[in-house]
């Protein structure tokens, strides 16, 4: 199997580690959009911009420039990884519409313009392709760095599940086969959105408590969400769903968790965003997840919060004010 990672980031870079690790049966390459970044990246045996120290195996192949010429010897048992930020997917499936490879993307949210998932985007730019996506609680530094990590093939085809099995699990990376991509997605969009609430919830200092009650109530808003856009709702208790909500709401690494605790801070949203120096998907992808839950008719106070918070409409303690003056409700999602 050739396995080719489009996107030298930390976490293409970090995966490309483990798959390089995994067996010398995959050839594998890390594709970087920046001529000088792969160049450096040869020359170094280490991607310093995004994950600082760490060597690259001597068996792993950088390469740079236009994707076409990558998909010249693409066979049907190769794989092809798009580890771009949501922005970079419509354009990089466009590139791969006619590989006859599998396709798997990292990416996490909701298209900006269209308010669409990744997979929705692949139905419209390349139905025909046989696609998935590869998800769950994972830090790059960590996976790089080969610490315990569990994830997520999720796909409706068969043959795509199988082949991210096939390339990344072993070692210390599990992953975990799930056909109910719908609900993978969601988990991995709304997580982020989520983890900026608890960043503000503890930058406030407001206590453990508040903090495993948002965690908790901010699961069953993303179930809510799942189970309307068509998820399985057990597929929330999963590593996509709690998993990925956890890490990303509790981890020190979390970048949407950080934009929470810099904005308790006082800080306003350019400054945070500007000093995290990556992207941080929850920012970007807050307004469309709240957008799709009102066409649905779906309640979801922590969302609206954060939307809120970020649009300037509401202030970090006022924020906390109005989820706290919210009337009685059963518990059931």
């Amino acid at each position: 199997m050739q396995i080719t990672i489009i996107g030298a980031g930390a976490w293409g870079t970090a995966l490309a580690i483990a798959a390089s690790r995994r067996s010398s049966a995959h050839r594998v390459s890390l594709h970087a959009r920046d001529l000088a970044q792969a160049q450096a990246m040869q020359q170094q045996r280490r991607n310093e911009r995004y994950l600082s120290g760490i060597e690259l195996p001597a068996s792993l192949a950088i390469t740079s420039g236009p994707l076409a010429t990558l998909l010249l010897s693409a066979r049907a048992e190769d794989l092809f990884i798009i580890a771009t930020p949501m922005a970079g997917l419509r354009s990089a499936l466009q590139s791969l519409q006619g590989v006859p490879a599998s396709v798997a993307w990292l990416c996490k949210g909701f298209e900006a313009d269209t308010g669409l998932m990744p997979h929705e985007v692949q139905a419209q730019v390349a139905p025909q392709l046989k696609a998935g996506a590869l998800n769950g609680p994972s830090f790059a530094q960590e996976v790089a760095r080969s610490q315990p990590t569990a994830l997520v093939a999720a796909s409706p085809h068969a043959s795509v599940r199988e082949a991210l099995v096939q390339a990344f699990h072993g070692g210390a990376l599990r992953v975990y086969a799930n056909d109910d991509i719908v609900g993978v997605e969601v988990g991995g969009a709304v997580k982020n959105v989520l983890a900026i609430a608890t960043g503000l919830c503890d930058g406030l200092d407001l206590g453990l408590n508040a903090r495993a009650a948002l965690i908790t109530r901010g699961l069953a808003e993303m179930t809510r969400l799942g189970v309307a856009l068509g998820a399985k709702p057990e597929t929330f208790m999963g590593l996509s769903g709690l998993g990925d909500l956890v890490l990303t709401a509790t981890g020190d690494l979390s970048r949407n968790r950080k934009v929470g605790l810099l904005l308790a801070q006082g800080l306003s949203l350019e400054q945070a965003v500007t000093s995290l120096g990556h992207v941080a998907e929850g920012v970007y992808s807050a307004r469309t997840v709240l957008q799709r839950a009102r066409q649905l008719g779906v309640d979801m106070p922590i969302t609206e919060a954060v939307v809120a918070l970020l649009d300037g409409h509401l202030k970090a303690t006022e924020a906390v004010q109005v989820l706290m003056g919210r009337g009685p409700r059963g518990e059931a999602v």
